[in-house]
């Protein structure tokens, strides 16, 4: 199976403001935002979701937004995030998301 992602000058800001919008989908990308290539099974492990198919849903969020990339790899699949997409198309917004996400958890 091949994905469709959507090319840098398709990424919208209200899909991605929507797809960062949500707890889950937000801390994926704080997962992600390493720059390393993960994949799904290690990205649900650290962020303690036992099923899949919960996950399901926020990948398709975040790869049609244009926040991730997602291929699949054997029985997996990876998942990179569009750092340089994201900050090229809307500069400085996934650092101040990504900042705003760390003050919100320390006041917590």
């Amino acid at each position: 199976m091949r994905y469709r992602h959507p090319d840098r000058d398709q990424i919208r800001i209200d899909g991605v403001l929507t797809a960062l919008g949500h707890p889950v989908r937000l801390a994926a990308v704080r997962l992600l935002d390493g720059g390393d290539e993960r994949n799904c099974g290690s990205v649900l492990t650290e962020l303690g979701i036992a099923a899949k198919s919960t996950m399901t849903h926020h990948w398709r969020v975040l790869r049609d937004s244009g926040v991730i990339i997602q291929e699949p790899s054997g029985r997996e699949n990876l998942l990179t995030l569009r750092r340089d997409d994201l900050d090229a198309r809307y500069p400085g917004l996934l650092d101040a998301i990504l900042a705003g996400a760390r003050t919100d958890e320390a006041a917590t």
